[in-house]
């Protein structure tokens, strides 16, 4: 008898698809629109504030087509929670001029076909990978985007019946398929939930993209390895875009919703998003042209992404004031889940000289692959701010890898770049901070009050000179400033 997988479960998640009635809405007095507007705002808020359940998490979309006008996401620990926010809804005034086109009820699923490790009654679990699943299982519905919502089913017939296959055959064809999405890494999130017993189908995947085409591209291409190809059939397939309950309103009267959308979609092949434009300027400085994009989003979890001057990669940047050991413990797990993504380029953890903090730095050649690495990084322990309250502005740091014989005088040449820093107006920290695995790759992090301050450092002679001098004990070009 084949092998079944082991499995564990997750929050419950009830995808709630509604259509409008638009000709009782336009013939409703405004007074009732305006208080249906309300109260369906109200019902969207709490619930995406998880007002009504200990955890959890909500999101609206307005979707595309004519199988529904709007779809409502609900992810909860317990069935009974689910069930109540499906009711409470239907209290509402805005429910009556909805009706139900579909609804899907799953709950979040991990398997031992994703690690074996996780499973084991014995087994240490690696922080990251264990951080990594329980993502998984109790999952964050992306903030902004576009969402694909589909059902599927493992093919039973005769000829090419899933479950008849030995376990090990299944999972090299799920690590294969794994394979094909890691490549999508930073450009696709998923919520995979099981409705076995709970709904007509299988699993509800659920895709999260900024770029609705690579949510196309992304089914297209699982679609030849051989466990979609010769093993899956697949259901109605629905598409829309996140929208605040704010924008009610906005949805309602047919104008773009989120309501500060341009209606601008992104280029196949531009990017994930707009906040990987940048102008690179003489003083040294990338900034995005939005400065509301990756920078403002993090800015909160007091994690500085961005890119490093003149060169094509991003860059998730965070401090810590955990232990260095127990913090590179944490960091070794995730990046061990980051490897397994083309766009992963390096994530380290460097230890401070001078004060008690570490930085972690994880650099990846994309805006978006570096902005979900942050909010994975941002569950660190002990994450402090970057900057004093009253420090308005700071210069993220400089990378510089040393030869191994002139480690020494790069140090001593430090100091003594060091009480010039602080002499200079504007300074309020700088710190060598060493790479825990390789003491020869270093992180400068310098903390200045506004940007001149720092400018004037940069442009300075004393600069320009320990430059130069540096052509002579660096082992690589070094990897020059963030500036946030």
């Amino acid at each position: 008898m084949p092998e079944a997988p082991t499995t564990v479960e997750g929050w419950y998640m009830l995808h709630d698809f509604r259509s409008v009635d638009w000709d009782a809405w336009r013939d409703a007095p405004e007074r009732r629109r305006e208080a249906a507007l309300a109260d369906g705002e109200a019902y969207l808020q709490s619930h995406e504030a998880v007002e009504d359940a200990p955890e959890g998490d909500s999101a609206t979309f307005t979707v595309l087509g004519h199988k529904a006008d709007l779809l409502v996401i609900h992810a909860r620990p317990t069935l009974d929670a689910i069930d109540r926010a499906e009711r409470r809804f239907e209290t509402t005034d805005f429910a009556a001029f909805t009706e139900r086109t579909d609804s899907y009820v799953s709950v979040t699923e991990v398997s031992d076909y994703v690690s074996d490790e996780y499973f084991a009654d014995d087994a240490e679990v690696d922080p990251g990978l264990k951080r990594y699943i329980e993502g998984k299982l109790e999952p964050e519905i992306p903030e902004e985007g576009y969402v694909s919502f589909y059902p599927m089913d493992r093919r039973r017939d005769p000829d090419a019946n899933w479950y008849s296959l030995p376990f090990e055959e299944r999972a090299d064809m799920m690590a294969e398929h794994g394979d094909t999405g890691r490549e999508y890494g930073g450009k696709v999130r998923q919520i995979i939930a099981s409705s076995v017993g709970l709904d007509n189908w299988e699993w509800g995947v659920t895709l999260f993209a900024q770029d609705p085409v690579v949510l196309k591209d992304i089914v297209y291409e699982m679609r030849f390895d051989e466990a979609s190809a010769e093993y899956s059939d697949f259901g109605r397939f629905l598409v829309g875009k996140r929208f605040p309950p704010a924008d009610l309103d906005a949805f309602m009267a047919g104008e773009s919703v989120p309501a500060a959308d341009d209606g601008h979609d992104h280029a196949h092949g531009e990017g994930e998003s707009d906040d990987e434009s940048h102008h690179d300027h003489d003083d040294g400085e990338a900034e995005s042209e939005d400065g509301d994009g990756i920078r403002g989003e993090l800015e909160d979890l007091d994690i500085y992404a961005g890119q490093p001057h003149g060169e094509d990669v991003y860059a998730t940047v965070l401090y810590s004031e955990a232990d260095p050991d127990e913090l590179f413990d944490e960091v070794r797990g995730l990046r061990a889940n980051f490897d397994h993504y083309d766009t992963h380029v390096k994530t380290a953890v460097y230890e401070g000289s001078e004060t008690d903090r570490a930085a972690v730095v994880s650099v990846w050649e994309t805006a978006s692959a570096a902005d979900t690495a942050a909010g994975f990084l941002s569950d660190l322990p002990d994450v402090v701010p970057r900057a004093d309250e009253e420090s308005g502005f700071g210069t993220m740091g400089m990378f510089y890898t040393v030869k191994p014989d002139s480690r020494e005088d790069f140090v001593e040449k430090f100091d003594t770049v060091g009480d010039v820093l602080g002499e200079m107006d504007g300074h309020d920290e700088t710190d060598l901070m060493v790479n825990v695995e390789d003491e020869n790759d270093m992180f400068i992090a310098s903390q200045w009050r506004a940007k001149e301050d720092a400018m004037r450092f940069f442009r300075s002679n004393e600069f320009s000179d320990t430059v130069e001098w540096g052509r002579d004990v660096l082992a690589d070009r070094p990897r020059h400033v963030f500036l946030a």
